[in-house]
């Protein structure tokens, strides 16, 4: 039998077969120790095979994984070594970001665009919440939806509560797997609500010490949505490392760096002191965002573990 991974909480799975019903399943012992170093080795939007039988309590076993198209990961503590998978088979993945409660850091924009990137998966940048900002924040958030935009990345200023705001995306889903990322607190669940009425996600409040948002999501879940389609709601992130990527194909992540390369003096630049490393001349001349590439040097120049520290937000 063959099915989609709709939920996953660490031990057993929500698994939803071809012809529409969801059973419970746990995992075969053996795919654990297949040298993965992820604290999760199945994860959701995988397209599984499950035994044929059932046990008594009606619980089948996942016997394999079928090979993923893509996946994104992120760390799973700071001192961890191993890395978890927030979704698998993506297609589309949707950053959710505010201007205030919470704030979104550029360089954690910056930092999850470089991790789809190298995995190959499209991403739209939301920013959410505008019917909160002053007339200053909203151009502000308008000069930020410019920056993007300019880049290559799709950037639509959204208000997830109504419904209206929103419709472009039941059209841009349909027939899709996509992912919602971003901080706690930014309106994702509240997002996804709004698409589909049939969904009632728990929706956080903000925290008054931080201002920032209160986890309501413990594992990542992807939803059928009855317009057509699947959406996976990921956990709140608050900090976003950058794993599995060589620090000299790093510029290849960044799209406005990557049309330059070919034309600096040294084919091994590094894009840091380099003379006539045309990176560089483009962040003089102002064709390059000094944000990107202040991101850019903090990856080139920290350890991993830095990274991740200085991007917990």
């Amino acid at each position: 039998m063959k099915g989609k991974v709709l939920k996953s909480t660490g031990k057993w799975y929500i698994v939803e077969l071809n012809n529409g019903e969801t059973v419970n399943c746990r995992i075969r012992g053996k795919i654990r120790l297949e040298g993965l170093s992820t604290t999760n080795p199945v994860s959701v939007g995988d397209n599984v095979i499950l035994s044929e039988n059932s046990d008594e309590e009606g619980n089948h076993v996942i016997t394999e994984i079928e090979k993923r198209t893509n996946y994104i990961v992120r760390k799973s503590t700071n001192l961890s070594k191993q890395m978890q998978i927030l979704a698998a088979n993506i297609d589309r993945a949707y950053l959710v970001i505010t201007i205030k409660n919470p704030v979104t850091q550029l360089a954690f924009i910056d930092r999850f665009l470089v991790s789809a990137e190298s995995f190959r998966i499209p991403t739209t940048i939301l920013i959410n919440k505008i019917d909160l900002y002053s007339e200053d924040e909203l151009e502000y958030a308008k000069a930020l939806a410019f920056m993007y935009e300019q880049i290559g990345y799709p950037t639509r200023l959204i208000n997830a509560e109504n419904a209206a705001s929103l419709s472009f995306l039941k059209d841009e889903i349909n027939g899709k797997q996509v992912m919602v990322s971003g901080h706690s607190g930014v309106g994702k669940s509240t997002l996804i609500n709004n698409l589909d009425p049939n969904l009632f996600l728990k929706t956080g409040e903000i925290s008054d010490i931080h201002l920032q948002g209160k986890h309501t999501t413990t594992f990542a879940e992807m939803h059928k949505l009855s317009s057509g389609g699947y959406i996976i709601d990921t956990p709140g992130i608050r900090a976003f490392g950058i794993i599995e990527i060589e620090k000299e194909h790093i510029s290849h992540y960044f799209p406005e760096m990557r049309e330059l390369l070919n034309e600096c003096k040294f084919h091994n630049c590094k894009h840091l002191n380099e003379p006539k490393c045309k990176v560089k001349e483009a962040v003089e001349n102002g064709e390059i965002y000094e944000s990107r590439y202040h991101t850019y040097y903090q990856l080139m120049t920290e350890d991993s573990s830095e990274i991740y520290r200085k991007n917990e937000y």
